[in-house]
Parts: structure tokens; sequence; C-alpha cells
């Protein structure tokens, strides 16, 4: 005789043994097995930055009236130690500038000493722009 199937019930562990979902913490990643707010997966997703792990530096005056910033996006960094890097790069170019949505923008035209410097960290640099 055949043993019989059950679905995975609130808070039981399913055919696999992991919970597949709990009444206490709502749905469950596959993956890691934690709450889908504590998920570590979609963490490291996150954590990839976008453009392949090239770090871009361009110059913009899009919305600045005609003043020009540099613009480094692609940083596979994230929160305070992004910040720390922004105010490297700023001091070595003796300018302001600021952090928005991961992308570090600094004051002025500074892009060939930023591309040798954020080379000489380690990452692959490229200009954009013209």
């Amino acid at each position: 005789m055949k043993p019989k199937t059950t679905k995975p019930t609130a808070g039981k562990p399913g055919p696999d043994g992991g919970l597949v979902y709990s009444s206490a913490h709502g749905r469950m990643c596959p993956a890691c097995g934690k709450p889908a707010a504590q998920c570590a997966c979609k963490q490291k997703q996150a954590a990839t930055p976008a453009g392949g792990g090239v770090v871009r530096v361009g110059r913009e005056t899009k919305g600045r009236k005609g003043k020009g910033v540099t613009v480094v996006t692609g940083v596979p960094l994230r929160g305070d130690v992004l910040g720390e890097l922004a105010s490297r790069l700023k001091r070595l170019c003796g300018s302001g500038g600021t952090v928005r949505d991961g992308v570090i923008e600094i004051q002025g035209d500074h892009r060939d000493l930023l591309v040798g410097e954020l080379a000489k960290l380690g990452w692959t640099v490229k200009r954009s722009g013209g």
C-alpha cells in the first residue's frame, strides 16, 4: 500500500522537511528557509551592483541649471561604507558632493582623477558619456 501524501499545513514542515508557511511569520523563502521579510537571498541580490560590477564615471548637467557634476555609479558598496568612499573622493577632488540612491555625485568635472583613484582601489572603471 502506498503512503498517503498530504499538503503541508500552516506551521508544519513540507515534503522536503522545510517550513513552507507559518502563521507567525507568513511566507517563507524556499532557498534560505527564513521569513520572506528577513530573507538572506534577497539581500545578496540587492548587493549585486547594476551594470555587471563595472564602476562608471560620467558627467551630468541635467536638472542642475547647467552646472556639471561628476557621477559615479555601479560601486558595489551600500550604506555608510558608500558614504565614507564619497567623503574620500570629495576630499581628493577638493569639492562638495552627495550620495543619492547609491550614486555618488561630486561637484565639477573630476572624471580623470576619479577613474585613477577608483582603479587603485581595485575596481574595473570605465568613463561613460562624452
